[in-house]
C-alpha cells in the first residue's frame, strides 16, 4: 500500500513542468504608488468618505482595497455633495474640473501622475506659441481627455493612427507642434511620428519622451522574454492602457497573450502546450495578483521561475502639498 508520502511525491511528479519567465520591472510604477498614497492620506486627513472622481488607477483590486478605507468614486465631479473632499485620478483632469470645485468651495487634491501633468504644461506652453497641437492619443481615455481639456475647443487635434495622421489637414502645416499619451505602444507612436514628422517638416516635439519611462520599461522587458515564451500572462485590467499595449507588445513580438485581471481569469485550456510562460503586469496591476497568478499556476504545473531584469526603476514623486507623509 503506497504511504501518504509516497503519494503526495506522485501527484508532484505528475504535475507537467513550466517554466515561468517573470518580466522586471512590471506592476506599480511610481505614479501608481503616489496616487494610492494621495487617497489614504486624504482619508486620514479629511476623515471618511473622500470621493474620487474616477478610478483613481485602473485596477479593480486597487479600487475595491480603498473603498475599504473610506474612499467613494466617482464619474462626476457634480456626485460629489457639497462639503465633501474630492480627489482627481492619476490620469489627470480637464481644466474645469479644479475650477468648478473651486468655485463650490470643494476641498480637493490633485493626484495627476507629475508625468501627466509635464505634457499638460508642454500643452500651454506650444499654445501660448501659437501652435496648433496634433495629440497622439486614444480617443475616451482619460488621460487623453484631461490633456485635450487643458485648452479650449479647437486647440488641439487627436489622432490615433497613421491613417489619422495622413488625413489631417491643419489651417497652417507650418505652425504645428504634437504631444503624445503617456501610455502608449512605444513602437506605433514611433511609427506616428514619423509619419508626422514626414508630412510635416516643421513641427515641433516634446523635448523629452511623453510616453512615460514605467511604460517604455515594461515593453522593453516583455520583448526581453518574448523569444523564450510559447504565450504570456498580462496582468492588468481590461480599461488600462498600458496593460492593454503589453499584450500588443508580445503578440507583435510573435507569442500570443492574454491579459487577465487575476488569477480566476486563467485559462489552463488555452495553456495547453505551454512550456514556457512569460508573465508581466500593468503599472497599476498590484504584485500581490502577480503572486497569486503564480500560485494558481503552481497547483496545475511544477514550476521553474525566472525573473528576467532589464532595468531597475528608482523613480519617486513627491506628493501634494498639505497632505502630510
Amino acid at each position: 500500500m503506497m504511504t501518504a508520502p509516497a503519494a503526495a511525491h506522485n501527484h508532484e511528479r505528475a504535475k507537467p513542468p513550466l517554466t515561468l519567465l517573470i518580466a522586471a520591472p512590471r506592476g506599480f510604477c511610481a505614479g501608481v504608488d503616489r496616487a494610492i498614497r494621495v487617497v489614504e492620506l486624504a482619508i486620514a486627513k479629511f476623515g471618511e468618505p473622500v470621493y474620487v472622481r474616477h478610478e483613481i488607477v485602473h485596477n479593480k483590486h486597487v479600487v475595491d482595497g480603498l473603498k475599504a478605507k473610506g474612499a467613494i468614486f466617482v464619474e462626476e465631479l457634480d456626485e460629489v455633495p457639497d462639503g465633501k473632499p474630492v480627489v482627481f485620478s492619476a490620469h489627470g483632469v480637464p481644466k474645469i474640473v479644479p475650477l468648478e470645485a473651486s468655485e463650490r468651495g470643494l476641498d480637493f487634491v490633485d493626484a495627476t501622475c507629475p508625468l501627466v501633468s509635464k505634457v499638460h504644461r508642454q500643452a500651454e506652453r506650444l499654445h501660448e506659441q501659437g501652435r496648433h497641437i496634433l495629440f497622439i492619443g486614444h480617443r475616451g481615455h482619460p488621460e487623453v481627455i484631461g490633456t485635450l481639456g487643458q485648452l479650449s475647443d479647437g486647440a488641439m487635434t487627436l489622432v490615433e493612427t497613421v491613417e489619422d495622421v495622413e488625413a489631417v489637414t491643419p489651417a497652417d502645416p507650418a505652425n504645428l507642434a504634437f504631444l503624445t499619451q503617456t501610455t502608449l505602444s512605444v513602437d506605433d507612436t514611433a511609427e506616428m511620428v514619423a509619419a508626422l514628422r514626414r508630412r510635416f517638416p516643421l513641427i515641433q516635439g516634446p523635448r523629452g519622451e511623453d510616453i512615460c519611462y514605467a511604460t517604455s520599461n515594461r515593453q522593453a522587458a516583455v520583448k526581453a522574454i518574448a523569444a523564450r515564451c510559447d504565450a504570456m500572462l498580462v496582468v492588468g485590467a481590461p480599461n488600462s492602457s498600458n496593460s492593454l499595449r503589453l499584450v500588443e507588445v508580445a503578440e507583435r513580438n510573435g507569442v500570443r497573450a492574454r491579459l487577465i485581471q487575476n488569477a480566476s481569469e486563467i485559462d489552463f485550456a488555452w495553456l495547453a502546450g505551454v512550456r514556457a510562460l512569460g508573465l508581466t503586469a500593468g503599472a497599476s496591476a498590484p504584485e500581490l495578483l502577480v503572486r497569486e497568478v503564480v500560485d494558481a499556476l503552481g497547483q496545475r504545473y511544477t514550476i521553474a521561475e525566472e525573473e528576467i531584469t532589464t532595468t531597475v526603476e528608482q523613480m519617486a514623486f513627491k506628493l501634494p502639498r498639505g497632505l502630510a507623509a
